[in-house]
């Protein structure tokens, strides 16, 4: 994206998925090593679905840029919305995801430009 070069869109943008912040998610797996005993499933995610259009503008907006589509037909199989149900780490984990999209973008740019000079 960074470059210019086009990415690929499935559909029209409007299909929602939890996007989560890394941190969040590594938040939960340390909750989870600190407060399981024994064998337990718990869901992590922000709980929240964005549209992907909106998350392309987020991600435009964080680069300074503007991403080139490559628009696509929806794959076969997809579903529209998907996001994680997070109850049980919450109230078992104390699991509170809290980095907003745009400030996990902001972040996640920031490193990626320091490490891409590597």
């Amino acid at each position: 994206m960074e470059r210019g070069k086009p990415i690929p869109v499935f559909g029209d943008g409007s299909m929602r998925r939890d996007f989560t912040y890394i941190d969040d998610i590594i938040d939960g797996v340390v909750a989870a090593m600190q407060h399981c005993k024994g064998y337990e499933i718990y869901n992590l995610g922000e709980s929240r679905p964005i549209r992907l259009d909106e998350l392309i503008r987020e991600i435009e907006k964080a680069l300074g840029t503007k991403v080139v589509i490559n628009r696509l037909p929806t794959q076969p199989g997809d579903v529209n919305q998907t996001y994680a149900d997070v109850t049980k780490a919450k109230e078992k984990l104390g699991y509170e995801p809290g980095t907003e999209l745009a400030d996990g973008l902001t972040k996640f740019i920031k490193w990626l430009r320091e490490n891409s000079k590597r």
